[in-house]
């Protein structure tokens, strides 16, 4: 449904490019960033997180927005994020996962399965070739699969949570007008209790196919997402994945 959902909104968007006076009423962006990551951290089913190895790895994000000039309704923003790592670690402690145990010096391979998606609603205070600025919320959905495996016995052990996290949500972007440079830094934020997720980047862009009726964009920056979370679906994880990441941009 999330798939379709988002479908829908590109399809929206692809629709009102086909006019150059529909873009006056109606219009939005696409996009799509490949992101080279590293994870720190780990996770548990208690508040005594077991910290594991990760190996860096590939992850991409997709995302689409469409926006009118409604006065009080908001803008919409649909984001999806693959965070999937896999790694080996010899534990330090017993630990028990998924209805097994593991015992100290068991060697664990771990594979972690996570996918973010991010539906935000956001007002554009300013919008201009030199700055624009946007102020809103995010819900942000977690999909997670963690699974251990013994490496001397294949013994495995997995567990899953979903969750729903409101946030608050900003975007600041600025321009060179006239050299197609600029640069962006977005984010969303939340710390309730002891749960605490922080998601942000900040990236260089050059639009290298400026018209009416298209834009092209290309982006490159870093990413952040930290997730320390407690008891989502009886699951604990403190991680942080980060790295640098390049995109392209459409807006119609």
């Amino acid at each position: 449904m999330k798939k379709s959902f988002a479908a829908s909104l590109f399809l929206i968007a692809v629709s009102t490019s086909s006019s150059v006076s529909a873009d006056t009423f109606l219009g939005g962006y696409v996009g799509a960033q490949v992101w080279d990551l590293g994870v720190e951290g780990g996770f548990s089913e208690s508040q005594d997180i077991v910290t594991f190895g990760f190996e860096d790895e590939t992850n991409y994000s997709f995302y689409a927005a469409l926006e009118h000039p409604i006065p009080l309704v908001p803008n919409i923003k649909l984001s999806r994020t693959t965070l999937d790592t896999q790694g080996a670690t010899s534990l330090s402690s017993s630990f028990s996962f998924g209805g097994e145990v593991f015992a100290v010096d068991t060697i664990l391979d771990t594979t972690n399965e996570i996918t973010t998606m991010d539906y935000i609603l956001y007002y554009e205070i300013l919008d201009n070739d030199l700055v624009s600025f946007d102020v809103g919320v995010n819900v942000k959905e977690l999909d997670g699969d963690f699974v251990v495996t013994d490496a001397s016995s294949t013994r495995t052990a997995s567990d899953t949570f979903t969750g729903y996290v409101p946030m608050g949500y900003g975007r600041a972007a600025f321009g060179i007008p006239g050299t197609g440079l600029g640069a962006y830094v977005e984010g969303s934020f939340l710390s309730i209790d002891d749960n605490s997720i922080v998601d942000y980047q900040v990236a260089l862009t050059y639009s290298f196919i400026e018209s009416l009726a298209l834009d092209l964009t290309l982006q490159a920056g870093y990413r952040s997402l930290e997730l320390d979370i407690e008891d989502i679906d009886d699951v604990y994880a403190d991680l942080q994945f980060d790295g640098a990441f390049v995109g392209l941009e459409f807006d119609f």
